[in-house]
């Protein structure tokens, strides 16, 4: 289980269990999602959430995983577009873990992915 803030003060969080990880890599949720500028703003959550909502309304939707990811994460009260970048960040980190590396040098530095 892990635990990412969602406001800058660090008085909101949300916690990430492996399950919900495995559903954002198995949907590939963060797939061209950011823009190219990098910022992750209200306009990414809200494009996440409406990629989301097309995705339970087809046959996806009967995926108890995807439906849990929505309720405890994506639309949790807390989440807001700095909780998104947290959890961009634990995606990437957590991937990485899983990967063994394998050569990467991804690495998180205030709040940004970089190569």
């Amino acid at each position: 289980m892990y635990k990412i803030q969602t406001n800058s003060s660090g008085t909101r969080s949300i916690e990430i269990s492996d399950q919900h990880l495995e559903t954002i890599e198995k949907y590939q949720l963060f797939r061209d999602l950011i823009d190219s500028n990098g910022y992750v703003d209200e306009q990414v959550l809200d494009k996440l959430k409406l990629n989301i909502r097309s995705m339970l309304e087809s046959d996806a939707g009967k995926d108890k995983n995807l439906l849990d990811l929505c309720l405890d994460v994506i639309y949790h009260q807390n989440m807001k577009a700095y909780g998104l970048q947290q959890l961009v960040l634990l995606f990437i980190n957590w991937k990485n873990r899983g990967n063994g590396n394998l050569g990467m040098t991804t690495r998180a530095f205030q709040g940004t992915p970089f190569n």
